[in-house]
């Protein structure tokens, strides 16, 4: 991989997609947030690998199969695309809370997967999520946090003193892209 290839790291519910307290347990349930498919296309023009990292302990919990997990990624890949975007990888947790796995966030172990499969190191990597755990296990292998006020967002930012240092609030993930991409690459001065 060159390395001038720059990677995000997302979280999913909440960041990508409308969370529910419920879980989203199915493709129906799995709706993206208003411009979250344009900013995945805005970061990729602007030169990121963009590669989400979700719990997903519906599993564990009897709530949903593998099978709907992919039914569910599978409409989320369709959705980028019709947006012009790509998400290079899904890295999820099935477990559940109680399971004692090294995968499930605020544990580093998705985090130490993708730097793995990638081949690339996490410092300084952005992590994007909604909840204090997302960010957490990324700073613990070196990503420089920014919260989203989506899904359990806007909470999480109440808790200033537990945020990571050097923590970025925004609020949703375009406004974010807004700021890493700050001028979309492909845009010319058409007059």
């Amino acid at each position: 991989m060159p390395n001038n290839t720059k990677l995000i790291v997302l979280d999913r519910d909440g960041v990508i997609n409308e969370d529910s307290d419920e879980y989203v347990k199915s493709p129906d349930e799995w709706i993206p947030i208003a411009g979250s498919m344009e900013a995945i296309a805005r970061l990729n023009r602007g030169g990121y690998r963009v590669v989400v990292a979700t719990n997903q302990s519906g599993i564990a919990r009897g709530m949903f199969d593998l099978e709907t997990l992919s039914a569910m990624h599978k409409k989320m890949h369709d959705l980028a695309n019709e947006a012009g975007a790509h998400i290079d990888g899904i890295f999820f947790c099935p477990h559940g809370p109680d399971d004692k796995c090294h995968c499930r966030k605020p544990k580093p172990g998705l985090f130490e997967e993708i730097s793995a499969r990638l081949g690339m190191p996490m410092e300084g990597v952005p992590v994007v999520g909604d909840s204090l755990r997302d960010l957490q296990a990324g700073t613990s292998v070196g990503c420089k946090p920014f919260l989203v006020k989506t899904g359990k967002g806007k909470k999480t930012a109440e808790k200033k003193d537990e945020l990571p240092a050097g923590t970025l609030v925004f609020a949703d993930l375009a406004a974010l892209a807004a700021h890493l991409v700050p001028a979309d690459p492909f845009a010319n001065n058409r007059k």
